[in-house]
């Protein structure tokens, strides 16, 4: 099996570029990423983001007005030597960016090859 787009997300997609440009680039990026990383993720709309699952829900993304999200459903169990994940929950943490440059800088790809590996 290989990833196949959602239509629900990319009507959702379609909307928001036309609200925040920096917000689509940041989703686009991640969604590229979470795919190249792993091509057996399907996705779909759920709590007003974009959720990401291989059999179970594993993470998702989510715009908020100065700022995107990648959370990461048992981020707890994540490896995270430079401190960056936030939240404090039980289980899920996540990483915020406010801007490309942010997500640049960020060690995005290893978060997201943990998220396929944690809790297996």
């Amino acid at each position: 099996m290989s990833f196949t787009p959602s239509s629900e997300v990319q009507e959702f997609l379609k909307k928001l570029s036309t609200i925040s440009h920096e917000h689509y680039e940041l989703v686009s990026e991640l969604r590229r990423r979470t795919v190249r990383i792993n091509s057996n993720v399907s996705e779909r709309m759920m709590y007003g983001g974009i959720m990401f699952s291989v059999q179970g829900d594993v993470g998702g993304v989510f715009t908020y007005k100065n700022h995107v999200t990648f959370e990461f459903g048992n981020g707890y169990l994540f490896k995270d030597p430079d401190h960056t994940l936030e939240g404090k929950g039980k289980y899920r943490r996540h990483l915020k960016f406010e801007s490309f440059e942010d997500l640049l800088k960020s060690n995005i790809d290893f978060y997201i090859k943990q998220m396929f590996t944690a809790g297996s």
